[in-house]
């Protein structure tokens, strides 16, 4: 089965955001550490790092996942709880990290919009997705049930991707305009990388969002066209 043209453009903007996201991190912000007491910023630099690998590209693989994988449908439903799981696994580390940066620098928290939505969204997609194994995966619902759940389960995980796009892009604009505030000049590499990484997720939201809901005539039984039927 060949990967759709909209799939791969998605996957190559997911690429080139985590590249971009490392290079700031290691290159501009000298590192990532969850130890450093010598440089407080490495612990922060873990924060967008999985943040952005986690909920954002797993995230987005995972929301393609049964239109482009080439397996049987246990196979697709498998891989696509282990990458949410996975997911939740480094967002967690990530809100880890940002809470002991805080801590140790002396910082208050949940004082910011992109605080308040980024754990909103984490709670969500936590509860998202234990309802999703237990509906469809273990225990499992009866038949009729997860007919009744599967546009549900569609509608709010795109919402639940949603917010995490929102959340990053207000985590990349917060932290800009400290940095800015802190003496780093408006349009110099660093701050011209930071813009153009948020770009680049906004772009793989969009691409992803369009894909998924775009009706095609291949489509699994079990995807995205469920939304669609009565």
């Amino acid at each position: 089965m060949a990967v759709p043209a909209p799939a791969k453009v998605a996957r190559l903007l997911a690429a080139s955001a985590a590249v971009l996201v490392l290079l700031w991190c290691v290159h501009f912000r000298g590192g990532l550490s969850l130890g450093s007491p010598a440089n407080k910023g490495l612990i922060f630099n873990v924060h967008p790092v999985l943040m952005l690998i986690g909920f954002i590209i797993l995230g987005s693989e995972a929301v393609m996942g049964y239109k482009i994988w080439p397996w049987s449908h246990d196979a697709n439903k498998m891989v696509h709880m282990l990458l949410h799981a996975v997911a939740l696994f480094l967002g967690s580390v990530g809100i880890y990290a940002a809470f002991k940066f805080h801590n140790e620098s002396g910082i208050d928290n949940l004082y910011s919009l992109h605080s308040w939505v980024g754990l909103g969204t984490i709670c969500l997609y936590s509860i998202q997705w234990l309802l999703g194994v237990a509906t469809f995966f273990f225990p499992g619902a009866s038949p009729t049930v997860r007919r009744r759940m599967l546009p549900w389960h569609i509608r709010a995980g795109l919402v639940v991707y949603i917010l995490a796009l929102l959340a990053a892009e207000l985590g990349f604009l917060e932290k800009l305009t400290f940095l800015q505030a802190a003496g780093l000049g408006r349009y110099s590499s660093e701050a011209l990388l930071v813009n153009f990484t948020a770009l680049l997720i906004l772009l793989l939201g969009a691409s992803v969002v369009l894909y998924v809901t775009a009706p095609m005539h291949n489509e699994h039984t079990q995807g995205y066209s469920a939304v669609h039927k009565p």
